[in-house]
């Protein structure tokens, strides 16, 4: 693993090749995570002038830090970065860039009261702010605006501050989940319409990892896999890759659900005595058993 500076924050982390990209760890960028940055982008951006940069790349470095820790996949060329300074998500005003760090500190928290430890001198993206005066003064305004707590560098929602971050978030935080699946594309479509909805509403963002390859929102990748805090596997198709990812979050200590379609369940052969899979007759029967399991 080599070294390099990240363009957007300027700390030079450990860089992992990733094909055409380069993925970078652990940067002021992504303190928990990481992002993928185009290979052959770097010089290009590099190149841009002292003015530009400083106008686009607290920007950039605040929408990869927001996202990742949403636990999106990031990955980023010199022809995104247009699009993006003029995308309707970045926020521009004060009220809006404190509202992110509302919502920060309500991803990052159990409830009101709930303390949550911030080193302010590299968390001036958290408000997508190009330095830490902004993000001071926003701290201040939200402190008198009795939204935020703060003691030091331990910062706690209020009540108000707590009803404030769930009413934008929708009322609850949505943990990511992968579903692993190997069937053929027409079964898929219904696990996207008929599944994946009945999971959202227990509180998880799900992801489709379809290891035939007909239908694949997201790569197969150990990364998501690692970075989720449920998975759900299907074995109705017996693929070896639903197995060996299973496996995988299993010894990440990530819970696995385990489910089989009737048809497959009585002539399939599992490895495991441990492995006690879900018996689901048609899409919308599965959907009801994990909303079941999941509010349990």
């Amino acid at each position: 693993m080599s070294k390099k500076y990240c363009l957007f924050c300027d700390e030079l982390v450990s860089v992992e090749v990733q094909g055409d990209y380069d993925r970078y760890v652990n940067c002021h960028c992504s303190p928990d995570g990481s992002y993928n940055l185009l290979r052959d982008s770097y010089e290009p951006i590099n190149a841009f002038s002292h003015g530009t940069k400083h106008q686009m790349f607290p920007i950039v470095s605040a929408f990869i830090r927001e996202q990742t820790d949403c636990d999106e996949r990031i990955a980023l060329s010199i022809e995104d970065l247009e699009s993006l300074m003029n995308s309707p998500k970045i926020p521009v005003t004060l009220e809006e860039k404190g509202n992110r760090f509302l919502q920060y500190l309500y991803r990052h928290s159990q409830g009101p009261d709930d303390p949550v430890v911030i080193p302010l001198t590299h968390s001036y993206n958290l408000t997508y702010s190009p330095n830490i005066q902004e993000l001071v003064f926003i701290i201040d305004r939200l402190k008198n605006e009795q939204s935020i707590l703060r003691e030091g560098m331990t910062f706690r929602l209020t009540e108000n501050g707590w009803r404030e971050a769930a009413a934008r978030a929708g009322g609850r935080k949505l943990k990511s989940c992968v579903l692993l699946i190997s069937e053929e594309e027409e079964s898929s479509v219904q696990w996207l319409e008929k599944v994946l909805p009945k999971i959202e509403q227990c509180g998880y963002m799900p992801r489709i990892l379809n290891s035939s390859e007909t239908v694949n929102p997201e790569p197969f990748s150990m990364e998501l896999i690692a970075e989720s805090k449920l998975i759900i596997a299907d074995i109705s198709g017996q693929g070896p890759e639903v197995y060996f990812a299973a496996g995988y979050a299993l010894g990440l200590n990530i819970p696995v659900v385990w489910t089989v379609k009737s048809s497959a369940a009585d002539q399939m052969f599992i490895p495991s005595n441990d492995i006690r899979p879900m018996v689901w007759e048609h899409h919308e029967e599965l959907a009801a058993l994990l909303q079941q399991k999941l509010i349990q």
